[in-house]
């Protein structure tokens, strides 16, 4: 099995075991480049827009342990099925993973991208300072 393989599996077992309807409907799994996985669930609450992404979660796991350099991640819906990462999502792991592998589904098969292919035109703070 390959890395990817075995991410993917981490993240469909997570969701196996935390599935709860209106409470945790997407697991992550992601590794960092020192090899270390790290997982979170989709966090909802009944009132309002209060949800965190599962990947979030994830990357706050990574940051907390102090590993945040993200090589591979994947997310996965209640049926097991990859999903591709929001708009949101997509900014915090090119912020924690600049040259990071994002694993989606195309023509359905799970296939590893740069996370610049999914989030083209990064705004980035260097490019934005106004020079003195």
């Amino acid at each position: 099995m390959t890395q990817d393989e075995e991410l993917i599996r981490t993240a469909r077992e997570l969701i196996a075991a935390r599935y709860r309807e209106d409470h945790h409907h997407i697991a992550a799994a992601l590794r960092t480049k020192s090899g270390k996985v790290f997982t979170g669930v989709h966090v909802e609450a009944y009132v309002g827009r209060i949800t965190i992404c599962g990947e979030a979660v994830a990357i706050g796991a990574a940051a907390t342990a102090g590993d945040t350099e993200i090589d591979t991640i994947v997310a996965v819906n209640e049926l097991g099925q990859i999903v591709s990462p929001c708009g949101m999502c997509r900014e915090l792991i090119s912020d924690y993973g600049p040259d990071a592998k994002v694993i989606i589904g195309r023509d359905g098969k799970a296939v590893a991208v740069p996370i610049g292919e999914l989030l083209p035109e990064k705004y980035s703070r260097e490019e934005h300072v106004e020079s003195e």
